[in-house]
């Protein structure tokens, strides 16, 4: 039994499941209905979903014995749940990589080592972090889809108006510029060389990107270690030199990331923190920005931290119950193979997490930095999300604990403690409850 299936009755899922998902399924005509057809959501919408849709026609097309049916669906990861729980699930799901722990803890999706065995699936097929985020526990539970790396972009007209020909290397260079390019006037903040706040997503990178480690991998939360420290102490200069209110009121002024408006597309942040599909905004609101892309800055007396980069992933899982498993193996090897896997990571504009490449692929791709974000995911420094199913709790506390530092309201070193002293129960606690369903055979 599910975790899901612990606080709702049989009929209430089913129920939840047809509110939840029923106003939006598309009925699409059966183009042979002699074939098996198998159910595939995603949560990928607008050019992301026309590009899997693509791959998916291509797919129905080439055979007479599966049709896929396609569904996007918003919040696909809880409907998964639910329908896992429910006894009605589709075959194939698309997650997120960071959802493993959570999804595998529930027993809602099936380990994929045999299908691995059998088609040819390993370590030697896929870019190294690409396949790494999809083991737990000592299975590989998903396959990937379309992946992604993070790095630091940067506009070189606000660079060159300063004096630099280039991006900076390491955390100091970068503090050079950042000291030089931000404007206060009048306590305003009016131009910001960087800002760890913006676009915020991705605060808890910032101790992994110093030689910090989030949990020991186990049993252990590891947020108050000395790197850890000294990520949030570098944070923290931002408020000490250019003061927290300024900044924060310089921020209130930006407009939406998908916009003209967008702060780094506005020229009002020269250096930002992003992943490989940020040239797909900048060709679309702002195509004559001149701008570069670099690995972000190391710590000049940490040069192993060169070269490190955040890893993500959209990922296919096989639902666990589904009525075509076999079926939808089928379909995950043709999504496996070279030619569909390049066609759907040109069609989002990403790169592919298969090692080999077309040249066909590289001379296509929009985007001109695209090797170094493919190369950024073969570095050993290559990290991901904690693999821990309360990541969206942990995840929760270490964002209050980013605006609270950068707010001044605590020190660096209290922060972190805070943490630890709030997440370390949260997850002994989820690790007996686990082990108790374990031994009860749930």
């Amino acid at each position: 039994m599910s975790k899901l299936g612990d606080y709702f009755f049989p009929g209430l899922i089913g129920c939840a499941l047809l509110a939840l998902v029923g106003t939006e399924i598309r009925i699409r005509p059966p183009v042979d209905r002699t074939r098996t057809h198998i159910a595939v959501w995603v949560g990928w919408t607008e050019f992301e979903f026309d590009a899997f849709r693509n791959v998916v026609d291509d797919y129905n097309k080439s055979q007479n014995e599966i049709f896929v049916d396609l569904l996007s669906l918003t919040g696909n990861d809880t409907k998964t749940l639910i329908s896992s729980s429910a006894g009605i699930p589709p075959e194939i799901s698309l997650l997120s990589a960071s959802q493993i722990p959570q999804f595998a803890d529930n027993g809602a999706i099936d380990i994929l080592d045999d299908d691995c065995k059998a088609n040819g699936w390993n370590e030697q097929k896929y870019v190294p972090g690409y396949w790494n985020v999809i083991q737990y526990n000592g299975h590989t539970m998903a396959l990937p889809a379309t992946p992604a790396t993070v790095a630091l972009h940067v506009n070189t007209d606000i660079l060159a108006s300063a004096g630099y020909s280039k991006a900076p290397e390491t955390i100091e260079d970068m503090d050079e510029m950042v000291n030089k390019i931000t404007k206060v006037e009048g306590g305003k903040v009016t131009m910001a060389g960087f800002m760890p706040g913006e676009p915020g997503w991705w605060s808890w990178c910032w101790g992994p990107y110093f030689g910090g480690s989030l949990w020991n991998g186990k049993d252990k939360i590891t947020m108050f270690t000395p790197e850890n420290v000294r990520a949030l102490t570098w944070i923290q200069s931002y408020a000490k030199r250019f003061g927290p209110l300024p900044l924060q009121s310089f921020k209130s002024g930006f407009g939406t990331f998908a916009s003209p408006q967008n702060a780094f597309l506005d020229g009002k942040v020269a250096m930002e923190i992003q992943g490989v599909w940020m040239n797909n905004f900048i060709q679309k609101y702002n195509p004559k920005l001149k701008w570069d892309a670099v690995a972000f800055p190391y710590p000049k007396d940490r040069p192993d931290l060169k070269g490190h980069t955040i890893i993500d992933q959209d990922i296919f899982v096989v639902v666990h119950g589904c009525k075509h498993r076999e079926e939808a193996i089928k379909f995950l090897k043709y999504m496996q193979s070279t030619g569909p896997m390049e066609k759907l990571c040109l069609g989002q504009k990403k790169s592919s997490p298969l090692r080999d490449k077309t040249p066909e692929f590289w001379a296509k791709h929009e985007n001109p930095r695209i090797k170094l974000f493919d190369d950024m995911a073969y570095q050993p420094n290559a990290f991901a999300t904690p693999k821990t199913a309360i990541w969206a709790e942990m995840q929760a506390e270490i964002n209050t604990m980013m605006d609270e530092v950068q707010l001044m309201n605590v020190t660096p070193e209290q922060a972190l403690k805070n943490v630890d002293a709030r997440m370390q129960p949260k997850l002994e606690q989820y690790e007996r409850r686990l082990e108790a369903r374990k031994a009860a055979g749930l």
